[in-house]
């Protein structure tokens, strides 16, 4: 399993959310490509960028901050917030990013979606699947809209609807869990391994420590997505050289 460092940017800094609340947000003393610059020099593969303003305006907030970030790491950069239509995702790829992120758009918009994976090709769209796994729902429902609104789509709807569309690459993050640093959801993260072994997931939200990376790789997931757990030096340099450097 390999640890994607996660960047978010919001009028140009470096932040993190609370829930991805915009109401909560911490900000840190980091220039968002000289984080990049320095996990591309620990050994990162890939950066997992969210332009935040782009998220809450509907159009890129940040795009010269992500071109530089993609010049840190050429092709190896993901990038999501605000990503509606293909004009979108051309603009993103067209700077550098090697794939766009793609979040409430695949609820709201399936049929696009599915166009998007085969114009651009499964290996350059990550599709963005938020759960909430609140009662009553017995299954992880899909989030939209900045996780403010419940859709009626589960997962595993989703999943079902999009594989077979060619999907490859998954963000998935149990929003609850998401900067608050209670561990991630394992048990959700084993669940989507073992239904879809094609899929590459990506697990985001909750990863705390070493121990919680080792949590995941048992699970079977591609990759771990990791923000605030670095930015506060929970996982030291050592620890994470392991999850910059496996298959």
């Amino acid at each position: 399993m390999k640890v994607i460092p996660a960047i978010d940017i919001k009028d140009g800094r470096c932040v993190r959310l609370f829930k991805g609340r915009f109401d909560d947000v911490t900000e840190y003393d980091a220039d968002p490509a000289m984080l990049a610059a320095d996990y591309a020099r620990q050994g990162a593969d890939w950066i997992h960028c969210v332009d935040l303003d782009g998220a809450r305006q509907g159009v890129a907030g940040n795009l010269s901050k992500i071109t530089q970030i993609a010049a840190e790491l050429p092709g190896r950069v993901q990038v999501g917030g605000g990503v509606r239509d293909a004009a979108a995702i051309g603009a993103l790829l067209e700077a550098g990013a090697g794939r766009a992120v793609v979040g409430s758009a695949a609820v709201q918009q399936p049929d696009a979606t599915r166009s998007w994976l085969q114009e651009f090709g499964a290996e350059r769209i990550v599709l963005a699947l938020d759960v909430s796994r609140e009662p009553p729902h017995k299954s992880p429902m899909l989030v939209i809209k900045g996780w403010t609104e419940t859709s009626r789509v589960t997962l595993w709807e989703a999943l079902d609807q999009f594989t077979a569309a060619g999907l490859r690459h998954v963000l998935c993050t149990d929003i609850s869990r998401d900067g608050a640093m209670t561990g991630p959801a394992v048990d959700l993260y084993s669940e989507c391994a073992g239904r879809y072994p094609g899929v590459a997931f990506q697990a985001s939200g909750g990863v705390r420590d070493l121990a919680d990376l080792v949590d995941l790789e048992a699970t079977g997931v591609q990759s771990a997505i990791v923000g605030k757990a670095l930015l506060e030096g929970r996982i030291t340099e050592t620890e994470l050289q392991p999850f910059l450097q496996s298959a």
